[in-house]
């Protein structure tokens, strides 16, 4: 059973309150600055207690702080992970609203946020991210769903106060789905990526089919200016 409002602290009850669909909770995690573990801290993975203490949170403590607050609104904990070729995998919360799935997430890239709830199905879903998880290392070669509830059991992914890796070696451990692909696509879009980052070195590309299903991102992508077409 998700905690009860009175296991929470007065500042995370008042957050839980306040974040009451995923659109908000979005927007939240994107007024968070990316947890990029520097040192002397190091590698983090922290509950959504730590969340809110510290007030930043990478791609798993996004995804698992979302998690925690919407579940106390209704919305199951599920989680979707992906598997990609250069180890670098990618966590999301995910939803159904109105029979159609949809995500909240952070990244240090724009087109691994938050979806819209329009995807007929979890795969579908998943197939949206292909495009933006492409860069020069990455590309998508499996997901899988997973019910924190079930997986984790009576462990305390919730309020913990300390890191949490259970969370993240249950995920490793959990059995993906497959998501074929064609190589030739995929070395055509590495090529345009770099192409991209070759002349906008300090800018990361927005340009996807399909961005309307995206929802709203952190700055700096919001900000005027920022946009830059692909290299013809």
């Amino acid at each position: 059973m998700p905690p009860s409002l009175t296991d929470f602290t007065a500042d995370e009850r008042r957050l839980i309150r306040r974040l009451r669909t995923p659109r908000l909770v979005q927007a939240y995690l994107n007024s968070l600055p990316y947890n990029n573990e520097a040192r002397p801290i190091g590698e983090t993975l922290r509950s959504f207690r730590g969340v809110v203490r510290h007030g930043t949170a990478h791609c798993l403590e996004a995804a698992l702080a979302a998690a925690v607050i919407l579940e106390q609104h209704g919305y199951p904990p599920l989680v979707l992970s992906f598997e990609s070729i250069d180890k670098l995998d990618h966590v999301l919360f995910v939803y159904r609203h109105g029979g159609r799935w949809g995500s909240v997430a952070r990244s240090r890239d724009p087109g691994l946020h938050g979806r819209k709830p329009v995807f007929g199905t979890a795969r579908a879903l998943a197939r949206s991210y292909f495009d933006a998880y492409i860069d020069f290392t990455g590309c998508v070669t499996a997901f899988a769903v997973a019910d924190l509830r079930k997986e984790l059991g009576g462990y305390d992914w919730r309020l913990s106060d300390k890191n949490i890796w259970k969370a993240e070696q249950m995920l490793i451990d959990y059995p993906h789905t497959a998501l074929p692909y064609e190589r030739r696509r995929e070395r055509r879009l590495r090529a345009r990526y770099e192409a991209f980052r070759e002349r906008y070195p300090d800018r990361k590309p927005l340009d996807y089919p399909g961005r309307e299903r995206w929802t709203a991102l952190p700055p700096p992508y919001t900000q005027r200016g920022y946009f830059r077409p692909w290299v013809s």
